[in-house]
């Protein structure tokens, strides 16, 4: 009778431990937003299609930060004078 008394505890302490971690899942998971893709000029009403796909965005983006960079390191240092 001690040995069911038991394994009925146990059985009841995993299931609040399980209906704990489902609340505290579901707590910590949030809806994302869709990315909102810029409107394309032009293009009539809400089903046009997108100008450019979220993959074809960040390679713009990797490519105009690459730009920058370059622009940087290409700029003329002052040269000091050792007279």
């Amino acid at each position: 009778m001690r040995g069911f008394f038991g394994l009925a505890g146990l059985l009841i302490a995993l299931v609040i431990v399980g209906v704990l971690v489902k609340k505290q899942l579901a707590a910590t998971q949030q809806a994302i937003p869709a990315l909102q893709l810029p409107a394309v000029q032009g293009a009539a009403g809400p089903d046009a299609a997108p100008a450019a796909t979220a993959r074809q965005q960040s390679r713009q983006i990797e490519q105009q930060y690459k730009q920058a960079i370059e622009g940087a390191m290409q700029k003329a240092r002052p040269v000091p004078d050792d007279n």
